[in-house]
């Protein structure tokens, strides 16, 4: 069993800041790549930011130069620093991962989603 667990949503003003944090447990042989999808009410869900493991980055165009993704390989856990955050923000946020479990298998995992509002 692998589990992915959020932390850090919350309730903030525009242009304030949040920090996400997941972390990975369970029968881990490895991470590859370790990200972080957001969704919002009546849209899809799409790509925030993405790490992996030589620690490669990529970013949606709306979100450069305002968010930051890091990851800790040794602790299997991967963080969010949001700056500069916009009503258009707001959204459930879910981290991901594509694994090798202990059993060889190759599977991607999805955490429960933390909220993010901003909103004056």
């Amino acid at each position: 069993q692998v589990q992915l667990v959020e932390s850090g949503g919350g309730l903030v003003q525009p242009g304030g800041s949040l920090r996400l944090s997941c972390a990975a447990s369970g029968s881990i042989f490895s991470i590859n790549a370790m990200g972080w999808y957001r969704q919002a009410p009546g849209k899809q869900r799409e790509l925030v930011a993405r790490i992996i493991s030589d620690g490669r980055t990529n970013y949606a165009d709306s979100v450069k130069g305002r968010f930051t993704i890091s990851r800790d390989n040794a602790k299997n856990t991967v963080s969010l620093q949001m700056n500069s955050l916009e009503p258009e923000d707001t959204a459930v946020y879910y981290c991901n991962a594509d694994l090798k479990t202990s059993a060889m298998i190759l599977r991607n995992y999805w955490g429960q989603g933390t909220q993010v509002t901003v909103s004056s």
